[in-house]
């Protein structure tokens, strides 16, 4: 267990006594947390606090082109926002109590695509993915808004694809960690061919635990879907946290396991 030595000074009543305070430095995992496309970091804070129960660092964030930054919706791009999802990275790393080697990522939509994409520059050991949504590798630099119509993403998401034609599934066939997807039964937006792509594309993960909400949408609209997403996701990543102290020994899972009701180039 590594330690911090703090210097400190005793009152007494001539003066003062020097002395150092030896003491465990804490080392706890860090969660990165990543909203979807027209969302915001409100739609993460209440489970980000549920897990800092459990005694993880969370960081929640808005994207480029989000509350804030929304003038600069028009013109924001993949790659801004990678950007974005890198920065954030960095900056919960360099928190004091963070340990470098236990960080969780976790996204929904456009996040979970930005989050699985972030697996090929930071190393991430936990990879929660909430309905990611899927692109064409080109077009890295036009305005995410246009994707749609562009790239004709309707069409796209009712295939099934692999890492030989797309980067990010590329990505998920190299991670290692350990995986959380979950799937919203009623998805237009990200249909099941899409999670099918990514689930197939976890060859190498050390573990893969898949979830269906059953009668869900892709928002999520009703309070007892919310709901749901937020308890497995804080009972995954316990148990994720636990196994990694020892507690617990995590199994692997493939399959279906049950249901629930930047840069200017591409990063490739």
């Amino acid at each position: 267990m590594s330690v911090q030595d703090d210097v400190i000074h005793v009152s007494v009543r001539n003066g003062e006594l020097a002395g150092t305070l030896v003491s465990p430095r804490p080392s706890m995992p860090g969660v990165l947390m990543v909203h979807g496309w027209g969302g915001s970091q409100d739609q993460y804070r209440s489970g980000a606090k549920e897990l800092a129960a459990l005694g993880c660092v969370c960081l929640t964030f808005d994207l480029t082109g989000h509350v804030a930054t929304r003038s600069l919706r028009e013109v924001v791009t993949r790659a801004d926002n990678l950007a974005d999802v890198l920065a954030a990275y960095d900056f919960l790393l360099d928190h004091p109590t963070v340990d470098a080697s236990r960080i969780a990522v976790i996204g929904s939509s456009y996040g979970g695509y930005l989050a699985a994409l972030l697996t090929r520059h930071r190393a991430v050991r936990w990879l929660g993915l909430r309905a990611p949504a899927l692109y064409r590798d080109e077009n890295w630099d036009t305005p995410k808004k246009d994707l749609t119509e562009l790239q004709h993403l309707a069409d796209y998401r009712r295939q099934r694809h692999g890492p030989d034609d797309n980067e990010t599934l590329r990505a998920c066939s190299l991670f290692g960690g350990d995986v959380l997807l979950v799937e919203s039964e009623h998805d237009r937006i990200v249909p099941a061919p899409v999670l099918a792509s990514y689930r197939e594309s976890f060859a190498h993960a050390s573990s893969l635990t898949y979830r269906l909400i059953r009668g869900a949408d892709h928002a999520l609209s009703t309070e007892r879907d919310r709901q749901a997403y937020s308890s497995l996701l804080a009972q995954w990543l316990e148990e994720m946290v636990l196994g990694a102290r020892g507690h617990v020994r995590t199994r692997t899972t493939r399959g279906a396991s049950g249901s629930t009701p930047a840069a200017a180039v591409p990063p490739w």
